[in-house]
């Protein structure tokens, strides 16, 4: 167990899972006081008894602004500050071009592009000076992936709140930078091979094309998040950085 990030708190939304629940487990390790979100109690309570140390769930939707406003509540409440906020939460709809619905739009617009916006924007006033905030984007932003017209789309708008925040928080010295995994078999991922041969094609055609030859694991990215929220990282900023094995890169 380190210190590097003793006496920070963070709230991480997606928090429950995959790359949150990483991220949350190694800002634990490291002494952050953490809260993490999520639309599943279940989920959470299972990630809290998991991780143990100094960690609050609150079950909220970050599409509703309703509920990002009672999470600020309990977080003013409990801790008065944020020295680190993660807006992780994402849903991913495998559709073509000639298949998409506007179900698959509203949802994943509601929370990927929506509830990024307002997961930062009612955290402004606990966000102390020199907050890192780290925004979860995609190396599907820039591949060209085909089945995710919506989703890269969304990702793509991640990269661009970063470099806007950066600059519109500058004066308060709060970093804001994206973290852009590869293919990581996260559950959010897993949930879109309902059909067996869908996994396959996946393996056999994204996953192939990561010059490591693998998927990569949540953890890997946790400690790419811990990294940007830990002082070490105070130079980094508007950053996006890409922990894909290479996917996105040659």
């Amino acid at each position: 167990m380190g210190t590097s990030l003793k006496g920070k708190v963070a709230v991480i939304t997606g928090g429950g899972e995959g790359i949150g629940l990483s991220s949350a487990r190694r800002m634990v390790e490291e002494g952050a006081s953490v809260f993490i979100i999520g639309r599943r109690q279940a989920i959470l309570d299972a990630a809290v008894a998991g991780i143990g140390g100094d960690i609050v769930a609150i079950a909220a939707d970050v599409s509703k602004v309703a509920d990002l406003e009672r999470v600020y509540n309990t977080v003013r409440a409990s801790k008065g500050k944020i020295d680190i906020l993660v807006a992780n939460a994402g849903v991913q709809t495998r559709e073509a071009l000639g298949s998409i619905t506007e179900e698959g739009i509203d949802s994943q617009i509601a929370i990927n592009f929506k509830g990024v916006i307002f997961t930062v924007q009612l955290a402004l006033p606990l966000l102390v000076d020199g907050a890192s905030v780290i925004l979860t984007g995609s190396g599907a932003a820039v591949k060209g992936i085909p089945n995710r017209t919506v989703y890269s789309a969304t990702k793509a708008a991640i990269r661009s709140f970063a470099r806007t925040w950066a600059n519109e928080l500058k004066g308060r010295g709060i970093r804001v930078n994206t973290v852009s995994p590869g293919p990581i078999l996260t559950p959010l991922l897993e949930q879109t091979f309902a059909d067996p041969k869908v996994k396959e094609t996946y393996m056999a055609t994204v996953v192939a094309a990561v010059p490591l030859g693998r998927a990569g694991e949540a953890d890997e990215i946790g400690g790419v998040v811990a990294f940007l929220a830990s002082d070490a990282a105070s130079y980094i900023n508007g950053a996006d950085i890409q922990a894909d094995g290479g996917f996105a890169q040659v």
